[in-house]
């Protein structure tokens, strides 16, 4: 901006020297051109003094010739200049400066033509006496009528006007230059007032130009360079708005790519990939730094992948499939491959959307085996109650003794088979979380005290014995219905798989201020270490010819692992086979 100061600065000068030049030479040569006139138009009125002061003598004698060379001399005097008198023939009769009678006629000379035809003649001419630029001047002075005009001249040194002139000159110089010099500063001053705006507008263009939209420009003055710096004001607040759009609009869309649970990868038209969010990159084993910007081909561990989209880019179709992919884990995904167009005509490339259906797939697997499960489960007992059913209308019904029989293994079915639906509508309940749980002050040294109580007599009928350590006033907030039926489901697991004269106990104490532990124990049969990750599966059997037996339904553990998780609490297990297993359980102190 400041080479734009001093070129406008120099263009102003420049016009401004140019004008002041023209100027100075117009005035000179117009004030010389006056100088010289007003000098001709003195002479006349001196010349018509003198005619009219003057005698004037005719004839040509030595004396006439005298008379007018002495007239000339002491007229000089008076005039300054040189005084010439010409006879009507154009014969010199006296001069000022030379001898008449040695200089030629001067009839056809400019200025006596002038004056003759004009009355008044005038000529700027090198004299041919003196060899010199002179400045002539010449009027008539009618003698007699009948007689032509006798001519009187003036003449005097061009140096002389040319000093005159150069004197006012030098004055006509001083003044322009110093007309320049005030010029030349009222130009840099008004170059100043306009190259400052500009260069203020042109320092906030830049800022905004670097993305900087809070840049402002300060108006001073309501002019055109005013109106500019307020359009560019009103342009940088309508780019800040849009840019702030843009922003929100674009961290919008990166929050929404970056929380997707479903993989999201972005691929243009020459198989480049432009976009990766983080789920893509979970899923692929690859990080955006490394694919974006590079072909898909690259990602060459998911061969089966890169021949799907190459598909994609041959058929510019929708496509769908189910793929396993074995890194960087084993996970069956479901790709979608969307071909993306600008206004349905330009293909851009695919957009791929990865979808892990791997715990879907699970789930639906799960519910056929609990389908398949709960119909074996049911069919067992349904099998029993029929068979026996039958076989007591066949007959058996007149022997009492088989007759008591059957009916009380009818009736031992059919009350497991009221556990089992019981035990499923129960699951079923909790899983879908519409067990409403109500919390209140549990103090667990009086709840384990009625807990035990009501297992008693099944453990004294086994030959188990129940042991209790709880930890002096202690509480917990809980469901009390529900966490008795997490203790009880424990306890009697453990008296069912106890050996006899064997032992079940439950420990409970603070870990800290916000947890309790909970350890139920018992010296079973223990379950192998390979059974222990699925225990708490539903209808999941260590033992499955004892777990019938003693009637259980396979959907305790289950149960009890969904209550403990309602509470917001953990459990865990360990077991060694023969020595026993032990059951331990975290809850919150407050919910």
């Amino acid at each position: 901006m400041n080479s734009f100061r001093t070129r406008l600065t120099v263009i102003i000068i420049t016009m401004i020297a140019l004008s002041v030049t023209a100027s100075g030479l117009f005035m000179m040569k117009t004030f010389k051109e006056n100088h010289i006139n007003a000098l001709q138009d003195n002479m006349v009125r001196e010349m018509q003094f003198i005619a009219a002061k003057m005698e004037w003598r005719t004839g040509d004698s030595q004396s006439v010739l005298d008379y007018y060379t002495q007239e000339a001399a002491e007229l000089k005097h008076f005039t300054a200049a040189r005084v010439t008198f010409i006879r009507n023939d154009g014969v010199v009769i006296g001069d000022s400066d030379f001898d008449a009678r040695m200089m030629d006629n001067h009839y056809e000379r400019e200025e006596v033509q002038g004056a003759i035809k004009n009355g008044v003649g005038r000529s700027i001419r090198k004299s041919d006496t003196i060899n010199q630029s002179m400045m002539y001047v010449a009027v008539p002075i009618q003698q007699i009528p009948t007689e032509k005009p006798y001519i009187i001249r003036l003449a005097i040194h061009l140096d002389e006007v040319d000093r005159s002139v150069g004197q006012v000159t030098m004055v006509l110089v001083g003044g322009l230059l110093i007309l320049f010099v005030v010029a030349a500063l009222i130009s840099y001053r008004i170059a100043l007032s306009m190259t400052r705006p500009l260069e203020q507008i042109t320092k906030v263009a830049k800022r905004i130009k670097n993305m900087d939209y809070r840049a402002r420009v300060k108006v001073m003055k309501q002019d055109e360079i005013g109106e500019l710096g307020t359009a560019i004001n009103a342009m940088a607040d309508s780019l800040q708005v849009q840019m702030g759009r843009i922003k929100q609009n674009e961290n919008q869309l990166q929050s929404v790519l970056a929380n997707m649970i479903n993989g999201v990868v972005m691929i243009d038209a020459n198989g480049k990939i432009l976009l990766m969010n983080r789920r893509a990159e979970e899923v692929l084993g690859f990080s955006a730094r490394e694919l974006v910007g590079r072909h898909y081909s690259d990602a060459k561990q998911q061969y089966e992948l890169s021949q799907i989209i190459k598909e994609a880019f041959q058929t510019r179709q929708h496509l769908k499939e189910e793929v396993t992919f074995y890194y960087p884990e084993e996970r069956l995904l479901e790709l979608n491959l969307v071909p993306i167009s600008q206004a349905g005509q330009e293909f851009n490339g695919i957009l791929l959307v990865l979808q892990d259906v791997s715990a879907i797939r699970r789930l639906e697997r799960m519910r056929s085996e609990f389908v398949a499960n709960v119909s074996h489960e049911l069919k067992t007992p349904i099998a029993a109650v029929k068979g026996f059913a039958e076989t007591l209308l066949g007959g058996a019904v007149k022997d009492e003794e088989t007759a008591s029989s059957f009916l009380k293994i009818i009736y031992d079915e059919s009350e497991r088979l009221n556990r089992l639906i019981g035990d499923i509508l129960e699951l079923s309940k909790i899983e879908s979380r519409r067990v409403p749980l109500l919390f209140s002050p549990v103090e667990l040294e009086g709840f384990v005290d009625k807990t035990l109580t009501l297992l008693e007599a099944e453990a004294t009928r086994r030959g188990i014995q129940l042991h209790q350590k709880v930890e002096s006033g202690l509480f917990v907030e809980a469901d009390e219905d529900r966490l008795r039926q997490i203790i009880m489901n424990l306890l009697s697991n453990g008296i069912n798989y106890a050996t006899e004269g064997g032992r079940v106990s439950i420990d409970i104490h603070a870990l800290n201020d916000d947890l309790i532990r909970m350890k139920i124990s018992d010296t079973g049969i223990g379950i192998p270490k390979k059974d222990l990750p699925r225990i708490f599966e539903r209808f999941y059997r260590v033992d499955k010819a004892r777990s019938r037996s003693s009637g259980g339904t396979g959907l305790g553990l289950s149960i009890v692992k969904h209550l403990v998780e309602l509470h917001k609490g953990t459990i865990a297990v360990e077991s060694t086979v023969g020595v026993g297993t032990t059951f331990t359980i975290d809850l919150p102190v407050i919910q």
